[in-house]
């Protein structure tokens, strides 16, 4: 099983469909955990992620009790990205198990779901600054945690 990508209740239609659109070029399933900030459909991720869309594998969570219940019974380790963890996304040993999340573009995840998360890890990034937009952050760690899995054979 290859690494996965989830999405926790997106604010912005342009993050979700750039990232369902890396899901299709990579091979990388894409969890979508509802409720999102905006109307969910083709013609909404139609800019950002063209027909690719077509292409990309995403699976609907209703909400996060409903992800949360899926990923625990596939035994998926849940790894968030958040700015508010101390250990480095460099530090870390990816595993094909892994699913990555990134929180809402607006405020991220609440602390109920950072605390059910197996793991949480950040990017280094200067002081000061408050983050990387959650498209590029997510980009960033799912190509290492690919590169660590071997999760670019097969693909040219």
């Amino acid at each position: 099983m290859p690494v996965d990508l989830a999405l926790y209740q997106p604010d912005i239609a342009n993050n979700t469909g750039t990232l369902i659109r890396l899901g299709a070029c990579l091979g990388v399933t894409i969890h979508l955990i509802h409720p999102t900030g905006f109307a969910f459909s083709p013609k909404a991720l139609a800019r950002a992620g063209l027909d690719y869309v077509d292409h990309a594998t995403v699976r609907e969570h209703v909400s996060w009790t409903a992800f949360d219940a899926w990923r625990h019974a596939q035994h998926r380790r849940l790894v968030l990205l958040t700015t508010k963890a101390e250990t480095s996304a460099y530090a870390v040993d990816y595993r094909n198990d892994d699913i990555l999340m990134v929180g809402r573009e607006s405020a991220g995840v609440p602390e109920a779901v950072a605390d059910a998360c197996d793991l949480g890890i950040r990017i280094p990034m200067r002081e000061g600054l408050r983050s990387i937009n959650v498209a590029l952050a997510a980009t960033l760690i799912l190509g290492e945690a690919k590169r660590q899995t071997d999760g670019f054979t097969g693909l040219r």
